[in-house]
This record gives C-alpha cells, structure tokens and sequence, in this order.
C-alpha cells in the first residue's frame, strides 16, 4: 500500500501513521506493522506540494468510473460564480461587465466577418434596446427562435428540439435570472462537458451590425433566451465564429448530456421507422441534415442545402386506406418549408380523418412542415437522435427494459501500444480496457451502446480532431466489433449474445488523446443502473449451520483456551464452518497466508490473535460477503468474473474504478481473472478496511492530495 501524505510536521512517521488512524477502531496504529508487511510508503516534508494527479497520470492515466454527470456536481466555467458575481454587482450598483468574454472582436473571432465589418459591431444590452425587455416570453418555443447571421444552424436545431423536452430544458435555462428582480446584467446557461455539467456566466450585452442582430434572435423583439443562450454557448466554446459551422449531435449531446446516434438515410437500416417512433414515444431529441457544398442554397422543392433542421415528429395516419408513415421537420430559419406531398397546403391532407388533421396540421409560415418519411429519405442525408439513455433504440416486445451506463474518463497513450499499427486491436492491448457484460438477448433488438467523446485540451477550441473509435473483443481476445472516424463523439449500437467483454478506446494517431467513455447495456428492470448501489435483494440460501450457530459457539470451539485463535486456527475455522456446499469450495480453500493477511487487518492489539470481539466482526463481514457472493454469481460456477465482481463491491458501496478492477483481479483471481469464495473475501476485506483507512486519512489532520480511488489503486499495486 502505498500513502502520501504531505504535512509541514516534522514529527516521526510512525507518529503520523498513529494520528492519521487513531479515530477509526477498525483501522488503529496498532496495525502499523501490517501495513508495513504490504509496503507502505510515507513521503512527507515539510512544505512538500508534489501534483499527484501528474503523478498517477503517467502511471495509470486519468480514470473515473460510475454515475454519469449531473447538476450536483454542476462546476463554474472559468470558476466564475453567478451568484456570488451577482451579488457583487447589486451591492455595488454596477452592471456585470464580463472581462473573460468582452464585448470585443476577440468574442467575435478574427474570421467570422471580414474586418471593416468587425470594426463595425456594437454591443447593446436589451434594456438599451427596450424599457421592458424580458427573458421569456409566455414560455419557451422553438418558434420564438429566428437565426441570425451566423451560420450555426446545426446548434439551433438541437435547440429548437431542447425547447420541447422540458426536463432538459430546465437543466439549460436556470430560472433564477431575469430583467425584473435583482438585475444586475448578468446570466447564467447550463451545458454538458464532456462528462460534467458547467454553468457559463455572460453579461447581457449582444452583438449588432449595421443595426440588425448578428447572432440568433426571438420572433418577439422584447424577449432574449435565445441570444442569451447562444452567448453562453459561443463563450463556451471559445468565440461566435466557432459556432459558424458544426454537428448537431455535439449540440444535442451538449444540451442533455445523453447518448446520441446518428443514422445513415442514404443506407439506413431496416429498424429505421422503428427507431423513429420509439424516437418520439420516449420524447427523444432528434435533428437531421441536408448535405451539398453550396451551404443554404435553396432548392426549388423548398429544402435547404448543406443545412440542419429539427425533427419534431413522427406518426403513422390512415390515408387513402393505409397506413402513411409521416416526418415532420422544422427550420431554424423559422420560414423556408417543404413544398411536396404533405407540405402545408398539399392536397394529401384532404383524406386524412378530420380529428387527426385538426391535431397535426397548421398551415403557417413558420418553418415547420411535414413530409412522407420516403420523401424524408430522399431530401435529408442525416437524422441524429439523442435521449439520456439509448430509448430510442427500445422497440419490439421491449416489457420491463432499462439501461444501465457506465462513465469512464482516461487518457490513451500511444507509448502504451504495441506492434505495427498502433490502432491495431493488439496494439491497443496496454491502454485501458472496459469490461461489460451482457445477460439479456433479444435477437430483433439492440441491447448495447458504445459511446466515446475525445476531449479537447483545457482552453483549447480549435484543436484538430482525431480519428479515434474503439475495439469490442470477447474473453478470449477475439476482436468481434470495431468503429473508428473523424469525429468529437464516436457512438454505436450493437446486438451481443450473452457474455462478458471488453472496450479498449484507441486513435489511429500516434498522440494521446483524453476520453470520456460510456458504456450503456439494456437490461430487464427499469430501476437498474450499474453504478448505483442496488435494491436489497431478498435472503439468500445461506447454509443452515451459518444461520444457526452464533459467531460465540463456533469461535469457543476453536480458540486457544477458549480466548484467542491465531492464522492457523482462522485457516481450520473458515475452511470447516464457511466452505461447506460447492458454492462456497469449489474456489479453492482459505490458505494459510490469506488467513495471515485477514488477521493482520482484524486484529486490533497487534499481537498476531482475534479475540472474541475481533472474530465477531470478521464473522459479520463474512457472512455478508457470502451473501454478496451468492447474489452476484447468477450462473452459480462458484466465481465471479470482472464484471460481477465490480457489481458486488458496487452493491457494497465501496468505491471502484477499472484500474482497481483490474488490479484486484490480477491479485486475487485466478488465471482467467476469475474469483473463488475464499479469495473474495480476503479481495473485500482488504478494499473495505483500506477504504476505512482512507476516510480516516481525510478527517482534517495531514493534507491528503489524492481521491480515494487513487488511494485504492496505490494499495492495490502493492
């Protein structure tokens, strides 16, 4: 185990070893020399500040595991606090001027106009503009949104589909702001970075040219969310000109911090009208685009060239006595529709049943039409969906589904890889890998999602992006699936049998990138989710023997005078009163050093005995990890694999990442990284006593640079 601990003490170690675990009964000073066998090393001086995330990142690369990102932990962009700089300003009568993002031509970008015209924009606040301005207007529609001249189309479609899901719009456009009560001319919007919710301030002042909006603008000229919205999300990704031209699944997946997968409509396949309408049953945000080289030019039918707009439905009507699959699109011109077959005014609306065509059509020049989906086909080249979990991909008999996610950040090292090709699948074999498993199969549907976002450099919004993707193989290394391509967020969807296997991100380059990886695997019970600690499950068929002898008869029949038992005795004890159905032996028996090394960690007064009070915790735990053991050994072979093992100490609420997956089951498992009873048990001990240490570590006392799956990790390699 290794521990840095920094302190401007200069007192021995054995001292601070003393202080740091003197509050904790389980983990005491006492224990000292136990830890010391597991090689403990104490770097401390005075005035020390060694980085250890520098440290950890050449060693193991940046590695988190578990919830996706939300807004508890939202984190301030540019560590700018809104309400605090709100507050300033009140208190000082002054309106929030924003010296990160000016109102200057560095905002602008050097190339989004030519220069005479930079030098000719103005920035007014909407109070200069009007007396009653106000941020929203009878609430938020993708009608009150006309774009202005810069060409972000890509980003207002996603917005124009976030205005119809109020459960993510809400995370967006906070509510606490406006242009009545407490003004102070600053504002607030809400975005998903790579892995993290941020929260960009902005002032209110708003580009203009030759007296008209340069950026996006409301129908009505008295509200501003949207170019409010659009400011933050231009200072977010570095000035307006870098909105000048993107992807709308970035948008889409920025917006919800969801999954997002795009469809061929040129090559689409089979499912895609199921994919449609399960799209839209489960309020999923979706957006597609029109490919040619003459960016919005007009074609004579009405659809735009090079540009994206939203999808805002999709139905199946009786028409002409069938059934008629119909898309309807908009776009964020907010005018400029579709002229064919089910356009406004078409004559295909006259033999619709009249309640229907009364709920769908609307005959406005808003930009919003509808069109057959062979027609969407033919005229769109993308559609892009998006949802917080793949619902999308939930049609068919689908009773009972959920989706689990698992989130890892890591950096992939090209000194890591191997063999010619350095994106070859047995190049990639050092860098990190992500094992899943897979427990249900339905052969008409998907049931695993693969999601991986490069990040850019901190401050950096123009980097040149990599061909990156990523390896599916199987537990004998075979290479069954793999998708690379030039883009910030590469996703997949796939039909896996049941089985246990492995991700390993990778880039064609030979840099190294930071990534953020999701995994999402379909499962039968909408409450699961991998990285929250599950239900109570109802009691195993723990042995009878168990559950009928106290830990006081069993631990009197062996002890040494009825007093004590020693390593030897705990190895006779275990092996005769635990290990007693296949289950439970066919691991392997508790040998003699891991008894040891479990003595050394329940053992209190250091003098090599349990007492009758040490052994009834060390029951306890045992008994517990029976049934854990148990719960999580679905096949009932007597192990658990990688996958089932990071489920039980999930179910435990013990901290996990894969780097102390993978060391774990290196130490403990046997040569297929599988785990028997015995080896769980000393495998859980030694996490949860060392995560108690760590707690104790972090309990003010010495400085502790490190989270606590850094400090597992430490412990672990040793």
């Amino acid at each position: 185990m290794s521990v840095f601990i920094f302190s401007s003490s200069q007192a021995p170690v054995d001292q601070l070893l003393q202080e740091v675990l003197a509050s904790q009964p389980k983990v005491t000073a006492a224990q000292a020399e136990g830890i010391s066998e597991l090689g403990t090393l104490l770097f401390w001086d005075r005035g020390a500040m060694l980085n250890l995330s520098s440290a950890l990142r050449l060693q193991q690369g940046l590695q988190t595991a578990g919830t996706t990102g939300g807004l508890q932990n939202l984190r301030n962009f540019n560590n700018q606090d809104f309400e605090h700089l709100r507050s300033l300003c009140l208190s000082q009568g002054l309106l929030f001027e924003d010296d990160i993002f000016p109102a200057d031509t560095s905002s602008i970008g050097p190339n989004l106009l030519p220069k005479d015209k930079l030098q000719q924009i103005e920035w007014k606040r909407p109070r200069e503009l009007l007396r009653n301005p106000c941020l929203i207007m009878d609430g938020v529609s993708r009608f009150d949104i006309i774009q202005g001249e810069i060409g972000d189309c890509w980003m207002l479609a996603a917005l124009g589909s976030l205005t119809m899901q109020k459960q993510f719009l809400e995370k967006v456009l906070p509510k606490d702001q406006g242009f009545q009560s407490d003004y102070a001319g600053i504002f607030h919007f809400r975005f998903w970075q790579f892995g993290d919710w941020v929260d960009v301030v902005i002032d209110d002042r708003l580009p203009f040219l030759n007296g008209n909006y340069l950026s996006v603008h409301a129908r009505t000229s008295n509200e501003f969310w949207p170019s409010l919205l659009e400011k933050a999300y231009a200072k977010l990704q570095g000035s307006y000109q870098n909105l000048h031209g993107g992807y709308i699944s970035d948008a889409l997946v920025d917006f919800t911090g969801g999954v997002q997968m795009q469809f061929s409509l040129k090559d689409p396949p089979p499912d895609l009208e199921d994919v449609l309408k399960a799209a839209s049953k489960s309020r999923c945000l979706m957006g597609c685009s029109t490919s040619g080289w003459m960016r919005n030019t007009v074609l004579r039918n009405g659809i735009v060239q090079g540009h994206a707009y939203t999808v805002t439905g999709a139905v199946k009507i009786r028409f002409k006595n069938q059934w008629e699959h119909i898309i309807r699109v908009w776009n964020p011109w907010g005018h400029g529709e579709w002229r064919g077959p089910w356009s406004d005014g078409s004559p295909e609306w006259d033999y619709v049943e009249p309640e229907i065509k009364e709920e769908l059509y609307r005959k406005k020049n808003d930009g919003e039409f509808w069109m057959s989906y062979e027609n969407f086909r033919e005229q769109f080249s993308w559609l892009c969906v998006c949802n917080c979990t793949p619902t999308f991909l939930d049609f068919g008999d689908q009773r009972h589904t959920g989706w689990s996610v698992e989130r890892h950040i890591n950096l992939w090292n090209p000194l890591l890889a191997t063999g010619r090709s350095n994106w070859s699948s047995g190049a990639v074999s050092k860098n990190p890998q992500y094992f899943f498993k897979v427990t249900k199969h339905d052969p008409k549907s998907y049931n695993v999602v693969i999601s991986l976002i490069q990040k850019n450099a901190e401050g950096v919004h123009d980097a040149q992006k990599l061909k990156i993707g990523f390896f599916i193989t199987t537990e004998n290394s075979k290479v069954l699936k793999q998708d690379f391509s030039l883009a910030r967020d590469v996703s997949s969807c796939f039909n896996l049998s049941p089985g246990t296997y492995a991700v390993t991100p990778a880039t064609t380059e030979d840099r190294e990138f930071e990534f953020v990886l999701r995994i999402f695997v379909k499962n039968q019970d909408d409450n699961e989710n991998s990285n929250s600690q599950l239900n109570p499950a109802p009691p195993m068929d723990v042995p009878r023997q168990i559950q009928d002898s106290s830990y006081k008869a069993i631990f009197l029949k062996y002890a040494k005078q009825g007093s004590a038992i020693d390593a030897l005795q705990l190895q006779r004890l275990l092996n005769d009163m635990v290990l007693q159905d296949e289950m439970t032996s066919v691991g392997g028996e508790f040998s003699f050093d891991s008894c040891r090394a479990i003595l050394a960690l329940m053992d209190l007064n250091s003098n090599g005995q349990l007492t009758l009070q040490e052994f009834g915790s060390l029951w306890r735990s045992v008994t517990k990890y029976m049934d854990l053991f148990r719960r999580e050994d679905r096949n009932c072979s007597g192990f658990l694999d990688v996958y089932e093992l990071k489920s039980a100490i999930q179910t435990a609420g013990l901290p996990v990442n894969e780097q102390i997956l993978h060391l774990m089951a290196l130490r403990y498992g046997n040569v297929y990284k599988r785990m028997g009873f015995a080896d769980f048990v000393s495998c859980m001990l030694r996490l949860e006593t060392m995560t108690y240490a760590f707690q104790n570590l972090a309990k003010g006392g010495p400085q502790v640079l490190m989270t606590v799956t850094e400090w597992l990790t430490l412990v672990m390699y040793i």
